[in-house]
């Protein structure tokens, strides 16, 4: 336990990547709505939307229009997905987001075909088109991210010695563009993960790149997220993408409804009562998941919602007490 950061960041998807799941029409002023709530509870990494084709993802039609009419707060960092050229150059002109240099990897090569049409050596081919456009618009190139990292439904088990091979692979092409890669993110993308898989994954990845830091972005497809959070946490981890309510969904879940992103407020609440700062209101973060599920119209996965924070609970029983 003695390796437990002393605080975490949360890097909070929820409108992106719990929108572009709906399958109902949302109006764009509530998207709008809950992350400018967001914006309001001490989170300080909201990534707002993505720059996608409307034809492939009709949610995220309303893009440009929400950036230009969400409140943006000082202090808080804003980004956007983006998947190609045109969807960065789309996210540059508006001039509000953060944008740190992010090459995306997959250790599935199944996975690779089936979700961008390329091989896995065909995706570190592109690296340095990606860098190229990077520096042209004068981002520097820090992150490597690895999809399907813990097993993929296409595929299956994906061995550790594949995502060592794909992030190294990429860090060395970095490297010969003059580019120095100081996180990697490790993402399991359709929840195949678990706690004894998770720590000897980190393990493996902190030998190999000690001066790197690394980050997590668990789903909740079988409901181990929040124990994968925790085996990370002990591994020293401090970075953690997560979803208000539990916004969003798997597209590559073999099951209709499955799980998203491990939960913002649930995961928040776990690390406050283990004595590591998030930065964040706990409560202010309950009422924006009551807000999300306002928003889409059905209920979402968080547990915090349900059952509340223990602040007030606390508060309760000390008025009590003195009574």
């Amino acid at each position: 336990m003695s390796d437990l950061p002393s605080a975490i960041t949360i890097r909070e998807v929820g409108p992106r990547e719990g929108f572009q799941f709906e399958k109902g029409p949302i109006e764009t002023a509530r998207k709008i709505e809950l992350v400018d709530a967001l914006s309001d509870t001490g989170l300080k990494h909201i990534q707002v939307t993505s720059f996608v084709s409307p034809k492939w993802v009709p949610q995220m039609a309303d893009a440009d229009e929400i950036t230009e009419k969400f409140r943006k707060v000082p202090g808080v960092e804003y980004d956007a997905l983006y998947l190609n050229d045109r969807g960065l150059e789309r996210a540059l002109s508006h001039g509000v987001y953060h944008f740190r240099g992010h090459l995306t990897m997959v250790a599935s090569n199944v996975f690779a075909k089936t979700n961008t049409n390329k091989t896995i050596d065909e995706l570190i081919a592109a690296i340095p088109t990606r860098i190229a456009l990077y520096k042209q618009h004068g981002i520097k190139t820090r992150a490597v991210g690895v999809q399907a990292a813990f097993g993929c439904n296409y595929q299956g088990d994906v061995p550790l010695e594949d995502v060592l091979k794909v992030v190294g692979a990429a860090i060395d092409v970095a490297a010969e563009h003059g580019e120095t890669i100081e996180e990697i993110r490790l993402s399991d993308t359709m929840g195949w993960g678990n706690p004894i898989q998770m720590k000897r994954m980190i393990g493996a990845v902190q030998d190999r790149w000690p001066e790197a830091s690394i980050s997590l972005h668990l789903h909740d497809t079988r409901a181990t997220a929040m124990a994968n959070a925790m085996a990370g946490l002990e591994m020293g981890v401090a970075d953690f993408d997560s979803s208000v309510g539990g916004l969003g969904g798997c597209p590559f879940a073999s099951h209709k409804g499955s799980a998203g992103n491990i939960v913002t407020e649930d995961l928040a609440f776990m690390c406050e009562e283990m004595g590591i700062a998030t930065g964040v209101d706990v409560d202010k973060l309950i009422e924006c998941a009551k807000l999300a599920e306002d928003i889409v119209g059905h209920p979402l996965p968080s547990k915090l919602m349900r059952g509340g924070s223990l602040n007030r609970i606390r508060e309760a029983a000390k008025q009590a007490a003195l009574a």
